[in-house]
């Protein structure tokens, strides 16, 4: 049995080059997130929130599909979607459709969907980002209705 096991440094990675691999992995990834980084970037600054409001109709189940459907699109950072969405509540957006945007926000992004599937493969991409659809428009009924029975 001793002659089957390996031998140190032989066929098993060290560190520094299990280091080197992470490296040149993430410097790989860098021109695609820089452009993903740019294009949210872009649609901040263009898509302004009046212009998001305009959308909705105010039927609970619609405006919970448009909002998810905006977050998809949007994609971004948590922080910039709860600002967008207190400014959607002043606007008097429904909270179905609010909530149903910040989650699709964080959890969907097709902006990214091109990158994402070249690291993680086109099939897993596209999986997780139909669920996280579906699943921001449930969370968003279900939290809302939640809502609605406790106050």
């Amino acid at each position: 049995m001793k002659g089957n096991a390996p031998s140190p440094g032989k066929g098993r990675p060290t560190v520094p080059k299990a280091f080197t691999k992470a490296v040149k992995g993430f410097a790989a990834t860098i021109p695609q997130l820089a452009g993903v980084i740019l294009l949210i970037g872009l649609f901040q600054t263009f898509v302004t929130g009046g212009m998001m409001a305009s959308l909705f109709t105010g039927a609970a189940l619609k405006d919970t599909v448009i909002g998810s459907a905006i977050g998809s699109i949007a994609a971004g950072n948590p922080i910039t979607s709860y600002i967008i969405g207190g400014e959607l509540v002043e606007m008097r957006v429904s909270l179905f459709a609010v909530t149903a945007f910040i989650v699709a926000w964080v959890t969907v992004g097709l902006v990214q969907l091109p990158a994402e599937a070249s690291l993680l493969g086109r099939r897993f991409a596209l999986f997780r980002n139909a669920f996280g659809f579906i699943l921001a428009i449930v969370v968003a009924l279900a939290s809302v209705m939640t809502l609605g029975l406790i106050s």
